[in-house]
């Protein structure tokens, strides 16, 4: 199944996608975008796009596991983006997935603008590629 993901933050929204095979989860696209409604809006439109029939949003949960006010601002976003676009849309654990995403840009050297315009993205595919690791485990 396809499967679209999104690392939902306050300014940039990172969005990535997989294969009907779950095997590869890839970045799309960043978009910057504060409103929620019209964020819910192009992600929805890049969702029916890309034949999604399932969207993962991103819960940014405490170290410890306890949820803080960005967990739920994202179980927020995650209930308006699946009215809005029709589409069973699940919360998962990204905890640290920026944090490697940085570190994997750290090696390519990728620096300054060119780096903020694709750390969401590459957070969104590794949350993407745990959440189909979480699947095949079970």
């Amino acid at each position: 199944m396809v499967i679209l993901s999104v690392d939902y933050g306050d300014r940039r929204t990172g969005i990535a996608c997989c294969d009907k095979n779950e095997v590869l989860a890839s970045p799309v696209t960043v978009i910057e975008d504060s409103y929620q409604l019209r964020l819910a809006e192009k992600i929805s439109l890049i969702a029916k796009e890309k034949n999604a029939q399932k969207i993962v949003v991103g819960l940014p949960k405490n170290m410890d596991g306890s949820s803080g006010f960005r967990a739920k601002a994202c179980e927020e976003f995650a209930s308006l983006l699946e009215e809005i676009s029709g589409i069973e849309t699940v919360l998962f654990d990204e905890r640290l997935t920026t944090v490697f995403a940085h570190k994997q840009l750290n090696l390519t050297d990728t620096r300054g603008k060119k780096r903020k315009k694709v750390v969401d993205a590459l957070s969104a595919a590794l949350i993407l590629e745990d959440y189909m690791k979480s699947k095949k485990s079970l």
